[in-house]
């Protein structure tokens, strides 16, 4: 059945075709296809239904809310400097079409700077025309000369440079040449599409006769209706091309212009799809838009635009989904701000706030406005849901009297006062429990720590990974999966994060024995690697594991020398601190310290395991 192909008659359907009803669907189908049912008389139609059609409005919906801005998308400039830079720097994360690796890196080289350059690469890069990417990039920027086969075809080739694209130019070619009317010309590009060699061979014989009649040689016309059915052979519809590429400018000028309402749009149209989340998170951070954390406070059920910034949508966080966070979002509207965790539960409802949702609620961070320490929080959670649950049950369950007499009411929990407040969870701790909240790291990540670290050692980012060619790779193990090859050897693909993104990698079965222990969610590695072509034809790297190894074990051993910098005396009680909680170890350390009078080197005398989470903590600066 396709995906979008509706079939029109001048009476009801089932008089003209057999029909079929798929109890699955909810509309029947024709029993011919599409072929076969035109040639019934029926008119075919393929309608799509877009995403980046309601995206858009949306955006412009927030533009207007937001800034008062009143966009006209259909009277968009099409030469808007601004948005032909971002397209030309390949930052194209959300904009339609051009998402994927090469898209990207076609971009780079093309430098588009018309609206025509984007209809042709929508055009070009499919399986097939994609090889004439490289040839319309040099013809447009003077590499090399444009081929026009013959003099009168520049005219129509000129916009392409030579390279025949679309559909339309193979008509237009044959009319300019051959003097084929628009009918035939269109009957010209059927068989060029079909490939049927009897059709093919009539149409040569009347294309060369044509050329014959409009002066040209019969030798050069057979050359050149070749070269023409060889383009024909991948030719794409420009009026389809040209619709698209129309949606892809307009998602590009909404992301150049107005980044942070476009992009708050896209992640709440993406918000069941944590792997496109952190991808847009990451392409909020690499512009320079900070991602803010969720908040029972603030966020609402999508995302939001607060100040130049994007909010964390509570709907999106694992375990609450839409209604418990317009429940929330709707107390906080009639009541004002919460103030305390059993504040909320007692105003939202037990109903909406279950324990997995207020679990995930304190583990993600969204109720940090109510205490700072999670830890205490979380332990709050069973003892003030079985408080409200049962007291919203008597008071559902009680009756009023004829009378009129009140309702009893709840009583008000608060936590023991006598208890000893709780240690609040270790950084890592609190990353990994927000990384299963949120579906990844939010407001840091565990390799942040190390980060300067591994920039010291030149280890590379996923985002980074060269195509080919042995690497070195950092990454938290978010999950594995072992399967078994037909000779019998197990093997696994290992699911890992770094602070470029998320990536997965394969491990074969001697190096899985060695380090299958330490594969497991939430541990720090670090991995040698050697990358090559998916077999999947896909732009991302095969990634083969050669080695494994526990990242804290590696970098004091790879790390022999490292200066920290203290900005100040203020930092100094700071440092003091961090040097305190070091254990012996293996890297030198020296300490830079920079005052208004000048800067001053210690070299410590005795050598120390480096603590990468309280250097996170510290925020001292490396050198």
């Amino acid at each position: 059945t396709h995906a979008a192909g509706v079939v029109i008659g001048d009476r009801p359907l089932q008089e003209l075709v057999p029909m079929y009803s798929d109890p699955r669907a909810m509309m029947p189908v024709t029993q011919f296809n599409m072929k076969y049912a035109e040639k019934a008389g029926l008119v075919k139609f393929d309608f799509l239904g877009l995403k980046t059609l309601t995206i858009i409005q949306k955006t412009v919906d927030a533009l207007k809310k937001y800034n008062s801005i009143d966009v006209k998308m259909n009277e968009l400039s099409l030469d808007d400097e601004k948005t032909f830079q971002l397209l030309a720097r390949g930052d194209t994360t959300a904009v339609f079409q051009l998402e994927s690796a090469g898209m990207r890196d076609a971009l780079k080289k093309m430098r588009p700077d018309r609206f025509t350059d984007i209809i042709a690469l929508v055009a070009l890069y499919r399986p097939g025309p994609m090889d004439n990417i490289p040839r319309y990039i040099a013809c447009k920027h003077g590499e090399e000369q444009p081929d026009y086969l013959h003099p009168r075809l520049e005219p129509v080739l000129r916009e392409t440079f030579g390279v025949m694209i679309y559909q339309e130019q193979v008509m237009q070619a044959a009319q300019v040449l051959a003097g084929y009317t628009l009918g035939g010309a269109d009957l010209l590009r059927r068989a060029m599409g079909k490939k049927i060699k009897a059709e093919m061979d009539a149409q040569q014989a009347i294309f060369v006769d044509g050329c014959v009649k409009n002066g040209l040689d019969a030798p050069l016309a057979e050359q050149i209706f070749a070269q023409i059915a060889k383009f024909a052979d991948y030719g794409f519809n420009k009026s389809h091309a040209a619709a698209y590429a129309l949606l892809t400018y307009q998602t590009a000028w909404l992301k150049a212009n107005y980044p942070v309402e476009f992009m708050a749009v896209v992640m709440s149209y993406d918000m069941d799809d944590t792997d496109a989340l952190a991808e847009y998170r990451d392409d909020c951070r690499a512009g320079g838009i900070n991602v803010l954390p969720p908040s029972v406070n603030q966020s609402g059920v999508l995302f939001t635009v607060e100040e130049g910034a994007i909010r964390y949508a509570l709907a999106a966080l694992k375990g609450v989904g839409r209604a418990p966070a317009e429940a929330i979002a709707s107390a906080r509207q009639s009541g004002g701000v919460f103030t305390r965790l059993d504040d909320m539960v007692s105003r939202v409802g037990t109903k909406h706030l279950n324990k997995r949702t207020l679990e995930s609620l304190v583990n993600s961070g969204a109720c940090d406005c109510l205490s700072q320490n999670r830890q205490e929080l979380f332990a709050q959670i069973e003892q003030t849901i079985a408080h409200y649950a049962k007291g919203n049950q008597v008071a559902d369950e009680a009756t009023p009297s004829l009378f009129g007499d009140a309702l009893p009411q709840p009583v008000r929990f608060r936590p023991k006062a006598n208890a000893a407040p709780a240690a609040d969870w270790p950084l890592l701790e609190k990353l990994s429990r927000e990384f299963q909240a949120i579906g990844f790291y939010l407001s840091a990540h565990p390799l942040e720590a190390y980060q300067v670290l591994l920039d010291r050692l030149k280890i590379t980012r996923w985002r980074e990974v060269a195509k080919a060619g042995r690497q070195t790779l950092a990454g938290v193990v978010l999950g594995r999966k072992e399967r078994q090859s037909a000779k019998g050897n197990r093997y696994a693909f290992v699911q890992l994060t770094d602070t470029s993104g998320s990536y997965e990698v394969i491990v074969f079965s001697e190096v899985l024995a060695a380090s299958r222990e330490i594969l497991e969610p939430g541990t720090l590695v670090l991995l040698e690697v050697e990358a090559g072509s998916n077999p999947d034809g896909s732009d991302a790297p095969r990634i083969t594991v050669q080695g494994i190894d526990k990242l804290v074990d590696v970098l004091p051993q790879r790390l022999r020398t490292l200066t920290l910098s203290v900005d100040g005396l203020a930092q100094l009680q700071i440092f003091e601190k961090y040097m305190a909680a070091l254990k012996p170890g293996s890297t030198q350390l020296s300490v830079e310290l920079v005052t208004a009078k000048g800067t001053a080197r210690l070299r410590l005398p005795n050598r120390v395991h480096l603590d990468a989470p309280a250097l996170l903590e510290t925020r001292l600066k490396v050198g």
